[in-house]
Formats: C-alpha cells, structure tokens, sequence
C-alpha cells in the first residue's frame, strides 16, 4: 500500500477523513435497508401508530443504522475505508 505524500499530510488527512465518512454513510445506509427488510419500523397489527407512524418509521431506521455504524456496525465500512483509500493513493 502507498503511503501519502509527505509534504501535503493535512490535505491528506481531510482525505482520509472524507473517505471514512462516506464509507460509514454507506454502512449506514446498508444497514437501514437491512432493518427495512426485517421489518423494523413496520406498523403494528394492533394499536399501531398509523399513518404518522408509517411515515417516520424510515427516519428511525435511519438513526438507528447511523447509531450501531458508530458503534462498530458490521464491519463494512473499514472494509470500503481501506480500498476507498488503497484506490485514492494510487492515482
């Protein structure tokens, strides 16, 4: 693996930085689709939130995808991080 240029570590630091939050929005995003699809959020059968409940149950799904990224989530995101990175450094 290359290592960066020397002479311009702060650019590359918000580099780093940079690809690390877009590799965690990724995971998080990832992650919110997965509870979609177990069925986190849905509405009850019975005294359920209706209509308003239905509507801002992805914004919960959401939050929580974002709270377990930064809790570790599943690895996926130091996964991207790294080739994001390996990528960057080789142009």
């Amino acid at each position: 693996m290359p290592s960066p240029p020397t002479a311009d570590v702060p650019s590359a630091v918000k580099r780093d930085a940079a690809l690390r939050s877009a590799a965690q929005n990724l995971e998080a995003t990832f992650l919110s689709e997965m509870l979609k699809s177990a069925g986190l959020g849905e509405s009850r059968e019975s005294f359920g939130g209706g209509l308003g409940e239905d509507q801002f149950a992805s914004f919960l799904r959401d939050e929580q995808a974002k709270e377990m990224t930064k809790a570790g989530g599943i690895g996926l995101a130091e996964s991207l991080y790294q080739a994001l990175k390996d990528k960057a450094y080789e142009a």
